[in-house]
């Protein structure tokens, strides 16, 4: 006859096993709901305008934070409704390597983040506290280093989102929403893949150089 601690053992097990399944399946279906949004033309792009917008702020963010991390000041970020943003900083004369690692910020901070999240999302109470830790800080940089109307508003909206949906009661709520913010942080700088190799960036500020055109 089984024990106690066996049978609570092989009910965990199982526990944990529909929850990985699940997990999974709320990734096929961010992928696939990814993919349509940039496949559609037109319909596509205005329901996928959002999550430009969110890779944006990952971008610009991974730009200020390496900044900071390398010694010198995150002073502003700013975006527009055109996708397009700027983080400014200052500190001291970056030398060459600290440059190339800011630039490379925007490129790669979006990609840990979104590990972070695939990591936060196996457990239900986990993915709702990554929710509400990532709302707050979303405030304290509104209140920090964003520096126009727009940016402002899509910042403070999206904190209130994550806010939102970390205070769910059902824990899987949470989890799926995770997944799917980890999605697309991944999938950004393959959806923003025409700017990766070009000497200068457009954006709503005029034309700067691009982030490969500054590490080369």
């Amino acid at each position: 006859m089984a024990s106690y601690e066996q049978i609570k053992g092989q009910v965990e097990a199982r526990d944990a096993s529909a929850v990985s399944k699940r997990i999974r399946y709320f990734l096929l279906g961010s992928l696939g709901f990814t993919l349509f949004v940039y496949t559609v033309p037109v319909y596509g792009f205005l329901i996928g305008l959002p999550l430009l917008w969110l890779s944006t702020l990952a971008h610009e963010l991974g730009h200020g934070i390496t900044a900071a991390l390398v010694g010198g000041t995150f002073v502003k970020f700013v975006m527009y409704p055109d996708a397009s943003g700027a983080a400014s900083y200052s500190g001291f004369l970056f030398g060459p390597l600290r440059s190339a690692a800011i630039a490379a910020g925007g490129l790669v901070g979006p990609a840990i983040v979104a590990a972070l999240g695939f990591m936060a999302a196996r457990k239900a109470k986990v993915a709702k506290i990554a929710l509400l830790i990532t709302a707050v800080a979303l405030v304290l940089l509104t209140i920090v280093v964003v520096r126009n109307s727009f940016g402002v508003g899509f910042v403070l909206t999206l904190a209130a989102v994550l806010a939102l949906l970390g205070t769910r009661k059902n824990p899987e709520v949470a989890q799926v929403a995770v997944v799917f913010f980890a999605t697309q942080l991944a999938a950004s700088v393959f959806s923003r893949g025409d700017y990766l190799f070009v000497e200068l960036a457009e954006t709503a500020e005029g034309q700067m150089p691009s982030d490969v055109a500054q590490m080369a």
